[in-house]
């Protein structure tokens, strides 16, 4: 499909570019350019490159990590879709390991039969985390990391398995050390490691954390945690989940002014768009309330916005300027998973796949051509 549209305001590099005529064949960028006196094409207020969220549990009627499926799939890509997120990693928690391998299953069918689908890869948010900070994950299913068993998770879910949660802690030098050379994104979290030991993960090549503040060891002021040391390291990228809930704006905000351009934004989110209302898994359980998903236990299961909610909640709470939050849910998570090359810009050779939104930043769309 050749064709071209028009951008009132075009988000892009953390810049904002006035009338700019993007250009696309083949299903990617050929040019971007200021408008000329004969273009007749449509034109949307607001754009930017489609946006990212590397860590999602379900769409509006499926949690992925119950019903690791296609049809799971779909309803978390149409679902996204329809709130402006245009690509995902959709999270499966600490399970038991044959359901790790469906996951890795389906996500592969999914993307053989779509391959210009919306579907990154798979996030295994787990098993090999700390029983003491497993927030909502089933403990049952939590499991101590073997070499031949990361192996084995590594060889099955080749070109699939995107990232894995770890809590740094649990791993030895040699477990680790697979870890960081399989190719797979290694995030810490639902951790309960010391400063020293999160400053010993982050020296070996960790260099993301799973959800900032959430189920990890918190900062205090004789123990730093894992919060601590991935606040004051400055390679560590730190998604958070601003939806005041997760973390208060105010340990967001203060985030911000210490990650700056590490600092992205992820949902979270346990289901999209607030129509279910309660679920179960086995014992795993949530119920919507005060707009976030908590359990019979009070922990928090899961966020209930969208990556668009994130932005308006970056802008309006954090004092985040509209083109770095774009940047937020665009460059950066691409650049944490290492495919900055392919998404997040908009820019010739990049996908013709974008995020259209209304100055309020109530309304999100995502266009691909």
């Amino acid at each position: 499909m050749l064709g071209e549209i028009l951008a009132d305001r075009l988000y892009t590099g953390g810049k904002v570019l006035q009338n700019q005529v993007i250009s696309f064949g083949d299903g990617v960028v050929t040019s971007v350019k200021p408008v000329g006196s004969s273009f007749s094409g449509k034109a949307y207020p607001c754009m930017s490159a489609g946006f990212i969220d590397i860590h999602i549990n379900g769409g509006e009627k499926f949690h992925f990590t119950k019903d690791p499926s296609e049809e799971a799939l779909a309803d978390m890509e149409t679902a996204c879709r329809e709130s402006g997120t245009a690509y995902l990693l959709p999270a499966l928690i600490t399970s038991p390991y044959q359901n790790m391998m469906k996951g890795i299953d389906a996500v592969r069918r999914y993307r053989a039969q779509c391959p210009s689908s919306a579907i990154l890869g798979l996030h295994l948010e787990g098993p090999y985390i700390s029983r003491i900070k497993r927030g909502a994950h089933p403990e049952q299913y939590i499991r101590t990391p073997s070499i031949e068993e990361l192996q084995e998770l590594s060889e099955y879910g080749r070109d699939v398995v995107r990232m894995l949660t770890i809590a740094p802690e649990l791993f030895g030098d040699k477990e680790m050390d697979f870890l960081l050379s399989s190719g797979i994104t290694i995030s810490g979290g639902h951790s309960n490691a010391t400063y020293q030991e999160a400053s010993r993960a982050f020296d070996l090549g960790i260099s993301l954390v799973t959800h900032l503040f959430n189920a990890m060891s918190s900062f205090e002021h004789r123990n730093p945690g894992l919060t601590g040391a991935a606040l004051e390291r400055d390679e560590v990228r730190c998604p958070i989940i601003p939806d005041g809930h997760h973390c208060d704006f105010a340990a967001a905000r203060l985030a911000y002014k210490v990650k700056r351009d590490k600092l992205f934004l992820i949902s979270d989110a346990l289901f999209l768009n607030r129509k279910m209302k309660n679920f179960k898994w086995e014992t795993f359980d949530a119920r919507l309330e005060n707009d976030t998903y908590v359990n019979s236990e009070g922990r928090l299961a899961g966020s209930a916005i969208s990556l668009g909610e994130a932005v308006r909640n970056a802008v309006q709470q954090m004092a985040v300027p509209l083109p770095e939050a774009i940047e937020m849910v665009t460059r950066r998570p691409a650049q944490a998973l290492g495919l900055d090359d392919q998404f997040g810009a908009i820019a010739p050779g990049y996908p013709a796949v974008f995020t259209a939104f209304d100055e309020s930043l109530s309304k999100f769309a995502v266009l691909t051509f």
